[in-house]
């Protein structure tokens, strides 16, 4: 693999969604969702999208790079879209991997929005949820699916799923599914995929495993760097307090949120009992906490976002563990 390099800065080029050619409905669901002038990974990668090649992108979470997959996938499918109800006409063309239930359910959202003037359908699948359903929809077809990589095994062994006439496949945040061990999943499903396909990754950092992968089911990409290799995201604000003991941990976050007011804080912590043990002691200084992480129903983790989301209840805090 030897990337041709598209280096997009800080400032976005001085263009608009118009100026990407999209079809009608797309532009029209992208105009009602309020978007207007595009962030940098967007702008750089849409056209390479869009173009039919393939792309290895440095974006970090908040930079829109949804969209800027999602939308020239959108483009590139639109004349293969059909508005018969038979599932056979809506066979799956696009197949989104993420390594997160939540990530996955909100590229879905985004998907849908995005295709909502068009006959093209949208499905997500994801563990942790009843399967039932998910066949349901999987039976009515989709041009475009969003799955995380252990359900979407279930289904192919199922028989619930052909990937046989794949044209695209996104994987985003590579570098988390690395890290949470997805390897063997990946090539499993890459083994799955029609030989000639458009090939996209997105991935926060570039190390040496994701150039690996990336060597593995790219072909000649177009390397697309939002920001330095490997830097950290310049929309946020990083300080440090040096604090002892764990205790004093727990006081320092409550004593942060009520001394700057925060109706909202997400607190990371390295274990799920470590996550749902500060969520009790903040319960117990006063403060609106909830706990989530892989142990807890994907039904509870929902309510939990969807509570954060909403602000509910003033002050909140949430503790995300691994």
């Amino acid at each position: 693999m030897t990337p041709d390099t598209t280096t997009a800065g800080a400032e976005p080029a001085e263009i608009t969604f118009a100026d990407f050619s999209l079809a009608e409905p797309i532009q029209r669901a992208v105009a009602q969702m309020g978007y207007r002038t595009p962030t940098p990974v967007q702008a750089a990668a849409i056209p390479v999208v869009m173009s039919g090649r393939d792309v290895m992108a440095a974006a970090q979470t908040g930079t829109g790079k949804t969209a800027g997959f999602a939308l020239p996938i959108l483009q590139r499918l639109l004349p293969l879209a059909s508005s018969s109800p038979s599932p056979a006409r809506h066979p799956v063309r696009a197949l989104v991997l993420a390594p997160t239930r939540e990530l996955a359910d909100q590229i879905f959202v985004n998907f849908r929005e995005y295709a909502q003037f068009t006959p093209l359908r949208v499905a997500c699948v994801y563990g942790g949820v009843d399967i039932q359903p998910q066949i349901a929809q999987l039976r009515m077809g989709c041009e475009v699916l969003i799955a995380t990589p252990g359900r979407l095994l279930d289904h192919v062994g199922q028989k619930n799923v052909n990937l046989g006439q794949v044209q695209i496949i996104v994987l985003d945040e590579a570098d988390r599914m690395l890290d949470m061990g997805f390897m063997p999943d990946l090539q499993r499903i890459l083994t799955l995929l029609p030989a000639v396909r458009q090939s996209l990754m997105f991935s926060a950092t570039f190390s040496e495993e994701i150039k690996k992968l990336g060597n593995t089911f790219l072909k000649m990409p177009q390397l697309i760097e939002v920001a330095r290799r490997n830097a950290t995201a310049e929309n946020v604000t990083q300080q440090v307090f040096m604090v002892g003991r764990s205790d004093e941990k727990r006081a320092a976050v409550a004593h942060l949120v009520r001394s700057r007011d925060l109706k909202q804080a997400i607190v990371f912590s390295n274990t799920k009992i470590g996550c749902g043990r500060l969520a009790r002691e903040l319960k117990s200084d006063g403060l609106n906490a909830e706990a989530i992480h892989g142990d807890k129903s994907q039904q509870d983790r929902q309510k939990t976002l969807d509570a954060f989301d909403h602000g509910a209840g003033g002050d909140r805090c949430r503790c995300p563990g691994p």
